[in-house]
């Protein structure tokens, strides 16, 4: 498809963000909303599998459970309050049994999976990310975030092998390591750091090779489907420079996974959430000292608000309702 053909971007809005979110029936149970499962965390990144986890509740998500190495498990269970924990066998300490831990996950009922931070990089992580993204099993759609995305860039002709509907986060590094991976040096893209143009270039093209969407994070957010349709966002915003803010990216895309949205939607949507949040604790701290924890209470309040606007209710304030 020639750049000449390719449909214009779709600039994200209040307005088309509204019209993503998934249905909330009044007669429902924590099941209607669908059951996320997590891999995630590590003794040295603790804290990226607790915001994820959160992140995924307060963005709508009816079950999350969280599943760690078995020696793990006691540490997390302690930490994690409204998830539940999975523990998967090992062959060593903190090192997963890549074919009894894929067993484990594929004997669990979930709906959509997030896979990657923090993790703790091993070739038996590798092996499981593999066999649960590969060819030979049932998938869920899945988020695909940092330390997996690492991950696969380890491996030859590693999109070849994914068959699952993916969301892929990458931050620009995490890119050019995949572009690399197949045959893509990194000078080939130019700035995709400051390059609105580039950066929606870069994600589309990728997003058509590997045959899966692509959100190429960042100040204005690129989202590319392989079909050539793209969204990005209109957030810049530098106190989201902070450790963990992708982590809450990925646990809110994973449940709007989970509660049923193809893999393009939900990435449009839990971009612009994320997005949101971040602005509503600008707007109270300015444009550093923002913690990824802040944003999590703000992802419920960004939703509230769409929805008020879907319902026809746009003049209501945050926390105020419209009669």
């Amino acid at each position: 498809m020639s750049s000449h053909s390719l449909p214009r971007p779709v600039r994200l809005d209040d307005v088309i963000a509204a019209g993503l979110l998934p249905a909330r029936p009044s007669r429902s149970h924590k099941g209607t909303f669908g059951k996320l499962l997590v891999i995630a965390g590590s003794v040295d990144y603790a804290g990226a599998a607790l915001l994820v986890c959160t992140a995924a509740g307060r963005a709508g998500a009816g079950l999350v459970t969280l599943a760690i190495p078995e020696s793990l498990q006691p540490l997390f269970a302690a930490k994690v309050v409204e998830a539940t924990t999975l523990a998967l066998p090992e062959d060593d300490v903190e090192e997963v049994d890549p074919d009894e831990a894929l067993s484990r996950i594929l004997d669990h009922d979930h709906d959509a999976l997030v896979i990657g931070p923090g993790l703790k990089p091993s070739l038996s992580m590798t092996d499981l990310i593999r066999g649960l993204l590969g060819p030979d099993e049932d998938h869920v759609p899945t988020v695909v975030d940092a330390e997996a995305l690492r991950s696969l860039a380890t491996v030859d002709s590693w999109a070849a092998e994914v068959t699952a509907q993916c969301v892929l986060t990458p931050h620009v590094g995490e890119f050019l390591r995949l572009r690399e991976a197949d045959g893509h040096p990194a000078e080939e893209h130019g700035d995709l750091v400051n390059d609105d143009g580039r950066r929606l270039a870069a994600a589309r093209d990728a997003a058509k090779e590997w045959g899966q969407v692509v959100v190429l994070k960042g100040a204005r957010t690129v989202i590319a489907h392989p079909d050539g349709n793209a969204a990005v966002s209109p957030f810049e915003n530098p106190a989201l420079a902070s450790g963990g803010t992708g982590d809450v990216l990925a646990g809110t895309i994973g449940a709007l996974l989970a509660q049923g949205l193809d893999t393009f939607k939900a990435a449009q949507l839990g971009v612009y959430l994320h997005g949101s949040a971040a602005e509503a604790v600008r707007a109270r701290i300015g444009d550093a000292g923002m913690l990824a924890s802040d944003l999590t209470p703000e992802l419920p309040l960004a939703r509230r608000r769409l929805a008020l606007l879907s319902a026809g209710k746009d003049g209501a304030a945050l926390g105020v309702d419209a009669g």
